[in-house]
């Protein structure tokens, strides 16, 4: 099929370069506009407590004020504040009042009540209109009140910061504004740079760039926007970055199996038109399958609780097939129209094969000793593997996805430290009745008494209809719970935990407890995400399983490549958390890093492995012995594999740029993992078992005989007559 799809390219190659012009241009200007969100509880399903507190907070309490910016003042010298800098405060309160700043609703005074307990802060609540919360007037009324608030508050001697969700938002966007800028243009020069040295070319250098930027990359982004549209997903602002990562890593490995192979046909003696034929003929399967299963891979993901997940995979997903599609059809058409010299320009030596090159060493070296090679690959896995036991999740993601001198974050850490670590975004009881009559007051107190009973609460306020904690209809309500530890730490997650199971067994007769609040959510993220591994990965696992024995007709080489995989998986979190973790001392790793790892270094590491195993089938097919067929196929796939992962880790390593726990963390575990896929995976574990496994490997076909296979399609030879079966 693709021999027959790689003669069609060559023969109409401006024909499909222009089909691919003209549907770009059609998807990217009839695309839908998404915005991200950056809400966390939009990202969980409905059924969860968390999310079921919320939307009983907004039914009984729908004028309850919840701050939307906090107003930290201090004083230049850090003394404690005077009556002087009381007035000061007023004075600025009242002039950012006075300028009716829009979605400001009210910005409450400062009091007693509202200074930290060594008088060096204080705090004031601004309330905003929530339900635009995704609109980019929420974000600009913190940047106006921090550019407006600084002025008001010039020669009083004070310092004014803006903090909470409004000014998060904004720094998180202009934090992934800087981010995508970063990546995008770290990944373009390491393409560039490292495809161009591989062939010593500058047009094959900026080739991929060229297809991923111009082509692939729009027409991505303008499907997923109309998926994200017509289905209602959530995105998040690290989408776009991944998406560049994504769409120029896996468009360079594409291009960079074509390239190798078509310079491979090349010095066989065919012409350029018979060579792109050719190579779209050999490696077209390859990449489909790989594409195949990094989709199914990332698709699974749709299954997941957690909304950025569910629009992620799927996102990444068409991300992958469209780059594929490019790379199987436009990628050629461009190499057939474009003279080979032209291609490999300036290199002056593309046509001779390197002798003694060390990947033929290496094919060798696994050939000879493929047991020792299992063992030692194996056991480097294993090792690193291990120090995965220790992992520990943190569901800090605003803290971590910016770096510390972010003025959202300085505030926040200024809050833990003056006031309350709790105190910052304490938590919710919320007692409602279940028969509709009115809650008996008298039970608070003893109700209040067990909930501050539990360990990691630290005050629990009583709900009074005063302090309008109570529904106008009696029925519901608040118990505002102070934790003792910071809203985002494992401890107090832990703490809901027991809280919850506390409310729930103490509620009086005809009620029901629910607790809310950003650290209920953040356990139910935990919940859910337990959830996710018990179901999405081994999900994936029987799918890819299912697209590797279709494609290799065998039973047995499946369970040992995705065991290789889970085993590269394990070994990058092991690797990850023992310097961040152990090493840098971090107290955990962000709760979505596994994910993270599964999404590339599975999907690339599957990705990787067909591609080797591939050629080594096509190899034992030519009649060369299971040893033989493994040394040749490392030999020949293993400089396409070793440059493909040595690009794709780089271009993720630049997330280590960014400045960030999170992406430093990400960045690591990325292109380590690609590393371990593509250097110790594919290139020795993956041939080496093969190897020791021999015919054993592709039962119950014969996968690895009977020259090209029964109704495989043999490559033409430069004048249009079938290839003798000793050529590759």
């Amino acid at each position: 099929m693709f021999h027959r799809l790689g003669h069609f390219v060559v023969r109409r190659a401006w024909w499909v370069i222009a089909a691919w012009i003209v549907a770009a241009i059609a998807i990217v200007g009839t695309a839908a506009s998404v915005t991200s969100s950056t809400d966390e509880s939009s990202f969980l399903p409905k059924n969860y407590e968390s999310i079921r507190a919320s939307k009983l907070q907004g039914e009984a309490f729908p004028a309850a004020f919840s701050p939307s910016a906090l107003l930290l003042f201090e004083r230049n010298d850090g003394q404690p504040l005077s009556s002087a800098d009381d007035a000061s405060i007023d004075k600025v309160i009242k002039g950012l009042t006075a300028e009716n700043i829009p979605l400001v609703q009210h910005i409450l005074p400062v009091n007693a009540e509202s200074k930290s307990k060594d008088g060096k802060y204080a705090l004031s609540s601004v309330g905003m209109d929530k339900t635009k919360r995704q609109d980019a007037a929420f974000a600009d009324a913190a940047k106006t009140m921090r550019t407006d608030g600084t002025k008001l508050a010039d020669g009083t001697g004070l310092k004014f910061q803006v903090g909470g969700e409004a000014a998060s938002d904004l720094d998180q966007k202009d934090s992934s504004g800087a981010t995508d800028v970063i990546v995008m243009l770290g990944s373009l020069l390491l393409v560039i740079l490292i495809v161009g040295i591989i062939f010593r070319s500058i047009l094959a250098g900026v080739l991929p760039v060229l297809l991923a930027l111009l082509v692939a990359m729009p027409v991505a982004n303008g499907l997923i926007a109309d998926a994200v549209d017509a289905f209602g997903l959530k995105t998040s602002t690290m989408t776009s970055a991944i998406l560049i990562i994504v769409v120029l890593g896996v468009g360079t490995d594409y291009f960079l199996f074509l390239a190798f192979r078509y310079r491979e046909r090349l010095r066989m003696g065919e012409d350029r038109k018979t060579a792109v034929a050719n190579a779209v003929g050999r490696v077209g399967e390859a990449i489909a399958s790989a594409a195949g299963a990094v989709a199914v891979a990332f698709a699974v993901l749709a299954l997941s609780s957690l909304g950025m997940f569910t629009s992620l995979g799927p996102a990444l997903a068409i991300a992958v097939v469209v780059t594929a599609l490019v790379s199987v059809t436009l990628g050629p058409a461009v190499l057939a129209v474009i003279p080979s010299r032209g291609v490999f320009w300036p290199g002056k030596k593309w046509m001779q094969e390197p002798k003694g090159a060390r990947f033929a060493a290496l094919g060798r070296l696994t050939g000879r000793k493929p047991g020792l090679v299992a063992l030692v690959s194996g056991g480097l896995l294993l090792v690193l593997a291990l120090a995965g036991v220790n992992y520990s999740g943190t569901y800090d993601l605003a803290g971590a996805s910016m770096p510390k001198d972010k003025e959202s974050i300085v505030v926040q850490d200024k809050l833990m430290t003056g006031y309350s670590a709790g105190a910052t975004d304490p938590s919710h009881v919320f007692l409602t009745s279940t028969n509709g009559t009115k809650l008996s007051e008298t039970a608070f107190k003893d109700f209040a008494d067990k909930l501050k009973g539990v360990d990691g609460v630290a005050e629990v306020t009583l709900p009074t209809a005063e302090s309008k904690t109570i529904s106008q209809d009696g029925t519901t309500a608040d118990f505002t719970v102070m934790l003792k530890d910071s809203p985002v730490s494992n401890k107090a997650i832990d703490t809901i935990d027991t809280l919850r199971g506390k409310a729930h067994a103490a509620a009086p007769a005809d009620t029901q407890a629910l607790v809310g609040g950003v650290t209920a959510i953040y356990k139910d993220i935990n919940i859910a995400m337990a959830h996710d591994y018990k179901l999405v990965f081994p999900i994936a696992a029987v799918i890819i399983m299912l697209i590797l024995g279709l494609q290799l007709r065998s039973v047995v080489a499946p369970w040992y490549l995705m065991a290789s995989v889970g085993l590269g998986f394990a070994a990058t979190l092991g690797a990850t958390t023992l310097l961040f973790q152990n090493i840098k001392g971090e107290p955990g790793l962000m709760f979505m890093l596994p994910i993270f790892i599964y999404l590339f270094v599975v999907a690339i590491g599957t990705d990787y492995n067909i591609l080797i195993i591939a050629r080594l089938r096509e190899e034992a097919r030519e009649g060369r012995s299971p040893r033989e067929a493994a040394a040749e196929a490392v030999k020949h796939g293993g400089p396409t594999v070793g440059a493909a992962g040595f690009i794709l880790a780089a271009s993720f390593a630049t997330f280590m740029l960014a400045g960030n726990v999170l992406f430093m963390e990400l960045g690591f575990s990325l292109a380590f993992g690609i590393v371990l896929a593509a250097f110790v995976m594919s290139m020795f574990f993956t041939p080496a078992l093969t190897a020791l496994l021999g015919h054993r490997a592709w039962w119950p076909g014969h996968a690895d005989t009977g020259g090209h296979g029964q109704g495989q399609v043999r490559p033409v030879g430069a004048h249009g007559a079938p290839e003798p079966a000793g050529r590759h």
